[in-house]
């Protein structure tokens, strides 16, 4: 079904479904690749086809992504979130008055778990999908249809990963343009952004996508028709 998806769209990368689980996932291995700089690290692992689930230390290495997903970096560690936050708005990068504004799960999962949206052994609370413009859009009129998404998209700045508790608060898709972390962290392409849709929505997005696609065609070959009469 997601090998469709992508051709019809075409999507470089497998949407990437992830769960905040209490209990481990059956079936699934814990992360085996080490330390990575930041949670976002395993948006890339999934979208290349691993799945695996997390545990909280592995995301102690980013305070940001560690705060996003209320995870507390053990105090020896020293105060890494304010010390991060300080050099962050020092360079001018961010302004503290945004901070109170930035999505944070609603509680702390016990893990993390990670896998290409068609072979997830759980049921994801968000699938993200990494996308073109041109494919986001369709993809999320595919979710407007599916009643994923709303007339207004919601959309997101920094830090790429507050989309995730910001789908999954809400209950409906939103936008990341990706920040300057997250395209380092993942290698994400200057020409994609990211979409995510909540979990419990994303078959009913995948079956709406089809005739979203072919409504676009047709509304193309009307408007080009519309502009060689005009211009004619």
């Amino acid at each position: 079904m997601n090998i469709e998806l992508r051709q019809q769209l075409g999507l470089t990368k497998q949407p990437v479904a992830i769960g905040f689980l209490e209990k481990a996932p059956e079936g699934l291995e814990a992360w085996q690749g080490g330390a990575v700089p930041a949670g976002c690290s395993f948006w890339r692992a999934a979208w290349e086809g691993k799945s695996f689930y997390t545990v909280a230390a592995d995301h102690y290495n980013c305070a940001v992504g560690a705060y996003t997903h209320a995870i507390s970096v053990p105090a020896e560690r020293g105060n890494v979130l304010m010390d991060t936050i300080g050099f962050m708005v020092g360079s001018g990068y961010l302004r503290m008055a945004e901070v109170p504004g930035i999505p944070v799960l609603p509680s702390t999962p016990a893990f993390v778990a990670y896998a290409p949206a068609g072979q997830a052994g759980f049921a994801p609370d968000v699938v993200l999908v990494a996308a073109k413009p041109a494919s986001a859009m369709l993809l999320y009129e595919a979710a407007v249809l599916a009643g994923a998404g709303d007339a207004l998209t919601q959309t997101l700045g920094r830090p790429g990963c507050a989309v995730l508790p910001l789908a999954l608060k809400t209950g409906v898709s939103a936008v990341s343009f990706g920040c300057k972390g997250n395209r380092t962290f993942t290698g994400l392409p200057e020409e994609e952004l990211y979409l995510a849709i909540p979990g419990a929505k994303w078959e009913a997005v995948v079956a709406a996508a089809a005739g979203i696609v072919a409504a676009n065609g047709t509304m193309e070959a009307h408007y080009k028709a519309h502009q060689a009469a005009v211009q004619g």
